[in-house]
């Protein structure tokens, strides 16, 4: 099987020229960089496009309904931000779109934080670099309410939900991406928390679902 391109990340979520070219300037500086740091798990990098593009743009149609309903003073977050995934690709998706939400990439590794800010910088993406670790932010560390809140391969739901709960509000949407552990991390999560849950498969992880939650509050 060929492998999967930039092309086909463009034709699979209709991207346009300009966010394509972006997408690209933030692949080769990851390429680049990666050599210095560990951005991603070193056996995944041939394998860049569909394991951690195409991984987090399948966020897009769930993005966009939620920043439908978002205005100017609503804050999103991307916690663990790591390489930029999800986060950043959300970020820059945007240059296809009229509404504009900076997401506050949150990354408490100073050198991934530098390539991050590089990055956004390169590709003009609508993004704002924290060198901060998320359980030490609250409310007023924001200039308004955190509407949408985004995650990847950061830490077991619970944990997640745990890490940013001096941040949420009742309304406050998580779209999180879980692998094959999903099931196990709802059932521990359930015992200490309630939520308001749909589901969704990946379109990368056979074992894998897109979680939407709201409605979090301890049991």
């Amino acid at each position: 099987m060929a492998p999967y391109k930039l092309e086909n990340l463009q034709q699979e979520f209709d991207l346009s020229g300009k966010t394509a070219e972006r997408l690209q300037i933030y692949a080769d500086l990851l390429t680049k960089w990666q050599t210095r740091i560990n951005l991603i798990g070193r056996k995944t990098v041939p394998e860049l496009w569909e394991r951690h593009f195409r991984d987090s743009i399948q966020l897009k149609p769930f993005m966009t309904d939620i920043m439908d309903i978002m205005d100017i003073h609503d804050i999103w977050i991307d916690v663990g931000s790591g390489a930029g995934f999800p986060g950043l690709v959300l970020a820059i998706l945007q240059s296809d779109m009229d509404k504009i939400i900076p997401v506050h990439l949150i990354e408490s590794d100073q050198r991934k934080a530098i390539f991050l800010g590089e990055v956004t910088r390169a590709t003009q993406a609508p993004a704002i670099v924290h060198n901060q670790r998320i359980e030490i932010l609250e409310k007023n560390d924001f200039e308004g309410p955190v509407r949408l809140i985004t995650a990847r391969a950061l830490a077991p739901l619970h944990e997640i939900l745990t890490l940013t709960e001096k941040l949420r509000e009742n309304t406050t949407k998580y779209l999180l991406l879980k692998g094959q552990d999903v099931d196990r991390e709802l059932t521990q999560t359930s015992k200490y928390m309630k939520m308001r849950l749909t589901t969704h498969p990946s379109r990368t992880d056979p074992a894998g679902r897109v979680l939407e939650i709201t409605e979090v509050s301890r049991v």
